[in-house]
């Protein structure tokens, strides 16, 4: 199976939107902060992103993602 950045920003997009982000807000640009998505939602996300695309991210990788696009591209180098 490929991933593509689409496919997971597709993913990411749907999780934050989830967790009760407004999709309006949601961009490549958007940081978490802006989102109110705090570090429980960003754990989950973890944990999502693992069983969808079979990459782990530890504390520190999840600590270094300020944006949206941080975090699609940090699964993108690694799936």
């Amino acid at each position: 199976m490929t991933t593509d950045t689409q496919t997971i920003e597709q993913v990411v997009f749907d999780s934050l939107e989830r967790f009760g982000a407004e999709r309006e807000q949601i961009s490549r640009a958007a940081s978490f902060e802006e989102l109110n998505i705090d570090s429980l939602d960003l754990a989950e996300l973890s944990q999502i992103v693992e069983s969808e695309f079979g990459v782990e991210l530890t504390s520190s990788d999840v600590a270094t993602v300020k944006t949206v696009g941080d975090a699609v591209d940090l699964v993108a180098g690694r799936a």
